[in-house]
């Protein structure tokens, strides 16, 4: 009763990101829908073009009925109502300032989607696969590669065979 998130590595494309001297350190934030945020505990300086930064991050968000109805709930509701409900897990790539350059803020540079209906058509979770991250200024634009796994198939068969029960 669980969605396990894994991010994994980092690679950035010949973008103007790369060349950027402002940009120096990087982090990665996950949100699903509106409900929760997770983010990689460190900022590891920015790769070099052909390069990886490796985060090796796991998080857990957990969906089970006895305490976290309000995310079971909005899971049910993205399956059975696909025109309302976004589907995506959401992760941004974001800029963190400097130390010495605090009063800086941190800024979303670019974003990357694993669609949760997706998994559950396709009834495979996503393990170890790079997915596009877009620019966040211009979303035609891929900037670079983030290295996910996302496990959310149980979970979701069992939302939407609560689904069926009701």
């Amino acid at each position: 009763e669980k969605i396990r998130i894994e991010i994994i590595s980092l690679s950035l494309t010949d973008s103007q990101i790369a060349s950027d001297e402002t940009i120096q350190q990087l982090f990665v934030e996950c949100r699903l829908y509106n409900l929760v945020a997770e983010e990689t505990p460190l900022s590891l300086p920015k790769p070099r073009s052909g390069q990886r930064i490796y985060y090796n991050y796991s998080s857990v968000i957990h969906v089970d009925k006895a305490n976290n109805g309000s995310r079971r709930e909005y899971l049910k509701l993205m399956l059975l109502k696909p025109e309302l409900y976004t589907d995506s897990l959401r992760f941004a790539v974001v800029s963190d300032p400097p130390e010495d350059e605090q009063d800086l803020e941190c800024e979303d540079i670019g974003f990357a989607y694993v669609s949760l209906r997706e998994i559950f058509r396709r009834q495979r979770d996503i393990i170890e696969q790079d997915i596009d991250v877009l620019d966040s200024q211009d979303d035609s634009l891929v900037i670079g590669k983030l290295k996910v796994s996302v496990e959310a198939l149980h979970a979701l068969c069992s939302v939407y065979q609560e689904c069926q029960d009701d």
